[in-house]
């Protein structure tokens, strides 16, 4: 603890961003670049170092965030990355695609604003890359036993790191043409520029990690082959089937996933395409679904120029600060009201006359759609909803729209694909892997994780999952294991 009275003395300063006017004009990250550094030392020194840290609990990775937030405090930017990096392969992603659980079960959030924990994670990890401290650290001698990981998203990733590391031979399987899964399609550039992902991959390589892009496991290569080939196979392809709004007027032309829509302007900024097909330029959109995959509808559409940008969320309006009696310290308060980057840039445009607050309408549940004599949607029809999501009476409107997106979340994995068939995997009633405690599934030498067993979820959870069903397969390969585990497949975030 550096500064006993840091907490005291100084208040909390996040990273700032870059002025709305600008950012929305190209799409780098949205933050001042630099102006980081100058603050995060004082804002390191606001930690307590408390007796019982909840900060870690919160986090599902075990994060040392005292121990790092007092290095950082110290300018001792090597020791910070080691202990940063002892728990999280990939901090430069949970620092800036995380909602940041730890900073919710911060102590001092009892009764102040929480550390600012996030950025402090973000600046070392970016230091770490800046002087060198986290190289490749491939593994002193081979096993001689074989894994195969299908999906390179968070978790199938940090699985894939972990087994490499531990001297095993790894080969990630990729449907996509490019590595990252989520992190590489689905998440905008404004939020995470890709040359980071790319810095990663290149680690990965050096240490051995081996990586077939284009090849789906079912499709291009056989389940069983895939079995006979490994030792043990990782199932991590995330949860990839989307959830759909049964509707009148769902089949007209210009009503879309969410990831129909983004994947496509990131391949823009890969360069594969000009313009994208689905581009929001001039059109009136409409974003159906009130979490992030809808904020990185609204700031991609505002970055494409859409005429206006709107945002339904079939929730009430949250409160500004948690409700303690529903959702009390040290839990992650969900009905919160925050201003993402993408609804402050919709906010100051004002993308949407009509929204209650920045871009967003709440308590609106849609009824239907209608379109042109072309079979185009032209506008969305909507009611308000009370708190059991009934209609209320003399509320319904119309919006106009030229560009509908469904960003209602995922169920689990994809069963049309020919994976979970071809492997003989059993799902739950939810749709999502089954398998046991040592996340094994019911098929000899092959494990699940992340988002396809655990379901829709967070990015620190899915790296701390990769982490765990590495040390599983190790100890199923070996006998033993010396990798950490840092939670089980059935632990879930902290609730009342």
């Amino acid at each position: 603890m550096a500064d006993p009275k840091g907490f005291l003395t100084t208040p909390r300063q996040d990273w700032p961003r870059r002025p709305v006017e600008e950012r929305v004009r190209d799409w780098d990250e949205v933050y001042v670049p630099g102006a980081l550094l100058p603050i995060i030392g004082g804002q390191a020194d606001r930690c307590m170092d408390c007796g019982i840290p909840f900060c870690h609990e919160a986090c599902p990775l075990g994060n040392l965030i005292p121990e790092w937030n007092d290095l950082v405090s110290r300018e001792d930017w090597r020791a910070a990355a080691d202990r940063l990096h002892a728990t999280n392969n990939f901090p430069e992603f949970t620092g800036r695609l995380c909602p940041a659980p730890c900073e919710a079960g911060c102590v001092l959030a009892i009764n102040q604003p929480a550390v600012t924990i996030k950025n402090v994670e973000c600046a070392i990890a970016d230091r770490a890359w800046e002087e060198g401290f986290a190289p490749p650290r491939p593994p002193d001698r081979l096993s001689g036993r074989t894994v195969a990981v299908i999906g390179s998203g968070p978790t199938g990733l940090a699985a894939a790191q972990q087994l490499t590391r531990a001297g095993h031979t790894v080969v990630v399987y990729e449907r996509d043409d490019r590595l990252g899964g989520l992190m590489r399609y689905g998440i905008p550039a404004f939020k995470l520029e890709k040359h980071r992902l790319e810095r990663r991959l290149e680690q990965m390589r050096a240490e051995g990690t081996r990586f077939r892009t284009s090849t789906a496991v079912g499709r291009d290569i056989g389940a069983d082959e895939l079995r006979a080939r490994y030792d043990a196979v990782v199932v991590a392809t995330g949860a990839t089937a989307w959830r759909e709004l049964p509707v009148p007027g769902r089949e007209l032309t210009g009503v879309h996933q969410a990831m129909e829509y983004l994947p496509l302007s990131n391949r823009v900024g890969e360069g594969d395409l000009e313009t994208s097909p689905l581009s929001a330029a001039g059109k009136h959109v409409v974003i159906v679904g009130g979490g992030d995959t809808g904020a990185d509808c609204l700031g991609t559409a505002v970055r494409e120029g859409a005429a206006s940008v709107t945002q339904l969320d079939i929730y009430a309006l949250p409160e500004a600060e948690r409700d303690e009696d529903t959702e009390p310290w040290p839990t992650y308060p969900v009905r919160v009201y925050r201003l993402s980057a993408a609804h402050e840039e919709a906010r100051d445009l004002r993308t949407a006359p009509v929204a209650d607050a920045d871009a967003r309408l709440f308590a609106a549940s849609t009824l239907r759609f209608d379109g042109d004599a072309r079979g185009h949607v032209r506008s969305l029809h909507l009611v308000e909803v009370d708190e059991r999501r009934r209609p209320v009476d003399g509320t319904g409107r119309t919006l106009p729209a030229d560009l509908v997106l469904l960003a209602l979340g995922f169920s689990g994995p994809d069963r049309q694909d020919g994976l979970v068939g071809g492997l003989g995997l059993a799902l739950e009633p939810r749709g999502t892997i089954a398998r046991d405690a040592g996340f094994a599934t019911g098929v000899p030498g092959v494990f699940a994780a992340g988002d396809a067993a655990r379901g829709q979820s967070l990015i620190v959870w899915a790296i701390a999952e990769g982490r765990a069903v590495a040390a599983a397969v190790d100890r199923h390969l070996t006998g033993r294991s010396t990798l950490p585990a840092p939670i089980g497949p059935y632990d879930r975030p902290m609730a009342v």
